[in-house]
Parts: C-alpha cells; structure tokens; sequence
C-alpha cells in the first residue's frame, strides 16, 4: 500500500485547511484510514480514524473542529480542519491499517502550520 498524503499549508488562527490521503497498490477492503500529527519536539499523537465500515473517531482536541471522510470508493480519507488553533501546527502523517493483519502503512507527511 502507498500513501499519497497533501493539503498541508500555513493559516491563521481560527481557518480551516483540508487533507488528503490516496491509497493505492493492493489495498485491504477492511481497514482503518487515518491521521497522526507530530509537532517538535513531541511524540506522534492520533488525531482521528475512520473505518471501512463507517466509524469514525477523533481526539478529544479535535472534536467539533475536523471531521473526517471517505470517498465513494473507499480509498481516499479525507481531514477537515476547521477553527485551527496554534497548537494544532504539526506535520500531519496519514496512516493506513489493516484490519485483520494489523499492518500500518503511513503517508510522507504534510506541514500544518497555524501562525498569526
């Protein structure tokens, strides 16, 4: 599986941004698609998931300002990112999963910087 991950860019406090993330290759039908961020200096955190069959699911600092989607055929998840706050600046890194062998298959990353 790869992962074709972008949206990346600077905003100002209080805008929104959207990323995408394209799977391709052999790829799972049940999996879980998601999203990490790392700022510096900090570890890897999880930042929202969704499901091949609907689910989704999203950090407590996050709810209520990204919401994140499928496309039609399954292989694209996308991360809105609305009402973005300075501590949301990070590389973003999509993150591909299968659901019955457990493998992670992760994107190359894209900058989200929030700066006023």
């Amino acid at each position: 599986v790869q992962l074709q991950a972008s949206g990346g860019g600077s905003v100002q406090p209080g805008g929104s941004l959207r990323l995408s993330c394209t799977a391709s290759g052999t790829v799972a039908s049940t999996n879980i698609m998601g999203w990490y961020r790392q700022a510096p200096g900090r570890q890897r955190e999880w930042v929202a998931a969704s499901t091949s069959n609907g689910g989704s699911s999203y950090r407590d600092s996050v709810k209520g300002r990204f919401t994140i989607s499928r496309d039609n055929v399954q292989t694209t998840v996308y991360l809105q990112m609305s009402d973005l706050k300075t501590e949301d600046t990070a590389v973003y890194y999509c993150n591909f999963r299968e659901w019955t062998t457990k493998r992670d298959y992760w994107g190359q990353g894209t900058q989200v910087t929030v700066s006023s």
